[in-house]
């Protein structure tokens, strides 16, 4: 027998069930059922009128088809007789499901963690809930509870339940999620849970660099100064949030932390604008994620200038030419001299500094430009007069406090040919020409006298060459152009003429040369040999040179006849012997020099030469004698005073 019971059926509900047939009677006939022991049911014996017996099925016990969907009972039914004599049937109930039951999740709570990265449509997590209905009240379907669609970044399988990524994640902005989940049954029953959803972080965030303050430009030879203030920050957390910073190590900066996340940007030591005045700066900011990102920061940072360097001259000491006769406020050269400093800091004064030597007239020599160094000669310089000076040139910032630094300058006046030879011997001073003696039984080559010629140049301009301009008789006589000797060129002849009149030329090396021109006069002599006489000793040398002109006439005169001069040459040859046994000549000293003229063998003369002339006093007749040059012997025992008029004269005539 199969029965459908609905699991609502209230207990004492009575099921008639179909009746067993005995054939016996009496006794023997059917009398009672029965069924196996179980907690629902159990069975009654009904008499019907006929005298039949009809069993009844009673529940005891509400039946709950989750619990037990289906039942199998034994009934017996049991005769009289004896032995007794049973039969039996299988009962099969059917509980019929209502919707009692509403769905259920497998958890309350469900949990899961997803990294903010995760891509859109990945699967968060599968939730589960079943219901014990069957048929229709057993499909659940699944639905996120209380939601903003707009917001949620999830969304859920109605029938698997599974949730899956909408939306991307963000760590930095939420850090986790709270959903209701909501399961219904075909009969409309509901079921809840809750899932908490954490976002892990990655590090998808670079550090950052917020700049505070910054100093630029900061003064030189300041140590430790404060460039700039910072904070750091990084989105992320964890290992991800943790930043390191850096700068360039060959940088004279460092680095130092601060307060939280605050660092400080600290010049290592003094810094030098000269050698550097702008720094780039990049801070670098990393974090200690994986991968590690980082974020770069570049200042500039200028370097102001301090006064802390003197001007430099480009040298130390400078050398200038200027030509001689040079006409005034001429420019004659520059000093430069640089500051290492910026802006008025190197902004150079020039000044002249007050000369070593207080005999110098500097201020009226030279000037110097303030602004840009250059000298200038104030007036015109005479080489003959300041062959060079020095004198030093400062350099003056305008820094505070000022800096200075100095240069020597040296002038060199470049001699220029302005100055003509000048004679000095024979003077040409306008009296009577000065008379050289030559015997005409000297040889060739015989030295008749020297011209002696200065110049107040120097350098080649002072070099001097000597000719023979005019001559009485060419080619009897000719000039040493370099020494200026004049000498006969062959053997004098009876046929010469007595009196000879020279003009020699000196001129110099100069461009354009200058010269000057000097007369000697010849007087060739016969019979003479190359007498010698002692060296007076204290008659002056320019009266010696008027006395010898003086005579020198008389001789001319007196040589109109042979006789007459045979008889002087007779008597002035026994007074010169009658004066040298007494010790000397007598010569008036009214008349005649203390000393010889004496030219020195410096500059263009080769040696020392003296020309004398010794006229012997108390005769009736002038008589004079010729004595040929003599080279003096200036022996170690000579005496100091003679060995200072030698000094004196020759220093008054500087010979080149």
């Amino acid at each position: 027998m199969i029965l459908k019971i609905s699991e609502i059926t209230t207990p004492g509900k009575i099921f008639p069930l179909r009746m067993a047939n005995d054939l016996d009677v009496g006794s023997n006939s059917l009398q009672s059922y029965t069924i196996n022991s179980n907690p629902h049911f159990h069975v009654l014996t009904r008499n019907r009128s006929d005298g039949r017996k009809l069993p009844e099925l009673v529940l005891d016990k509400a039946l709950d088809r989750e619990e037990q969907p289906q039942l199998r009972l034994t009934l017996t039914a049991l005769d009289g007789g004896s032995p007794p004599r049973s039969g039996t049937s299988e009962i099969q109930i059917q509980v019929l499901d209502i919707n009692d039951n509403a769905p259920e999740f497998a958890q309350e709570l469900y949990e899961a963690q997803v990294p903010e990265n995760n891509p859109l449509g990945s699967l968060v997590i599968t939730v589960s809930a079943r219901d014990l209905d069957a048929g229709s009240f057993g499909e659940v379907s699944y639905a996120l509870f209380q939601v903003d669609d707009v917001n949620q970044p999830f969304e859920i399988n109605t029938i698997t339940g599974e949730i899956r990524l909408r939306k991307a994640l963000d760590f930095e902005e939420f850090q986790s999620y709270h959903v209701d989940i909501e399961a219904t049954d075909g009969g409309g029953l509901t079921g809840k849970c809750s899932l908490v959803l954490k976002v892990l972080d990655v590090n998808d965030n670079a550090p950052e660099l917020t700049m505070s303050s910054l100093t630029s430009p900061i003064p030189e030879n300041l140590p430790e100064i404060i460039v700039a203030v910072f904070s750091v920050s990084d989105a992320d957390s964890g290992h991800n949030q943790q930043v390191i910073c850096s700068i360039d190590n060959n940088l004279p900066f460092i680095l130092r932390p601060s307060v939280e996340n605050f660092y400080t940007l600290v010049a290592e030591g003094p810094l030098d604008r000269e050698t550097r005045a702008e720094y780039n700066i990049t801070i670098t900011v990393t974090d200690l994620g994986t991968p590690r990102l980082k974020t770069q920061h570049s200042i500039t940072v200028l370097v102001s200038d301090v006064n802390d360097n003197a001007p430099a001259f480009t040298q130390t000491s400078y050398t200038l030419f200027v030509r001689e006769n040079n006409s005034p406020a001429l420019h004659i050269g520059s000093v430069s001299a640089t500051d290492r400093d910026a802006g008025t800091n190197a902004q150079v004064t020039y000044s002249l500094l007050p000369p070593q030597d207080p005999h110098l007239p500097l201020a009226s020599l030279v000037s110097i430009n303030a602004d840009n160094g250059h000298l200038f000669a104030l007036r015109s310089l005479d080489y003959e007069a300041l062959q060079a000076f020095e004198f030093r040139v400062g350099a003056t910032d305008r820094g505070s406090p000022a800096l200075s630094s100095e240069a020597l300058v040296r002038l060199v006046v470049v001699d220029d040919n302005d100055n003509s030879p000048f004679v000095l011997y024979p003077l040409q001073n306008g009296s009577a020409p000065c008379t050289e003696l030559v015997p005409r039984a000297a040889e060739a080559g015989y030295l008749v006298t020297k011209v002696v010629a200065v110049d107040g140049d120097s350098g080649q301009n002072a070099w001097l060459s000597y000719q023979l301009l005019k001559a009485t008789e060419p080619g009897l006589f000719g000039v040493w152009a370099h020494n200026g000797e004049v000498r006969t060129a062959r053997l004098l002849s009876e046929r010469d003429a007595a009196k000879h009149r020279l003009v020699v030329l000196v001129k110099d090396n100069g461009e354009p040369p200058l010269s000057a021109t000097v007369t000697l006069h010849v007087l060739l002599v016969d019979g003479f040999s190359q007498p010698y006489l002692p060296l007076p000793e204290a008659a002056p040398a320019q009266a010696q040179a008027d006395s010898l002109t003086v005579y020198l006439v008389i001789a001319l005169a007196s040589v109109s006849s042979l006789f007459l001069l045979s008889v002087l040459l007779f008597v002035a040859v026994r007074l010169c012997r009658r004066n040298r046994a007494g010790g000397r000549c007598s010569v008036p000293e009214a008349h005649f020099p203390g000393h010889p003229v004496d030219v020195s063998g410096t500059g263009t003369l080769s040696q020392s030469y003296q020309y004398e002339v010794c006229l012997m006093g108390g005769s009736g007749t002038s008589e004079f004698k010729f004595l040929k040059p003599i080279i003096p012997n200036f022996a170690p025992q000579a005496t100091g005073r003679e060995m200072e008029e030698s000094s004196t004269f020759r220093n008054s005539f500087p010979f080149s």
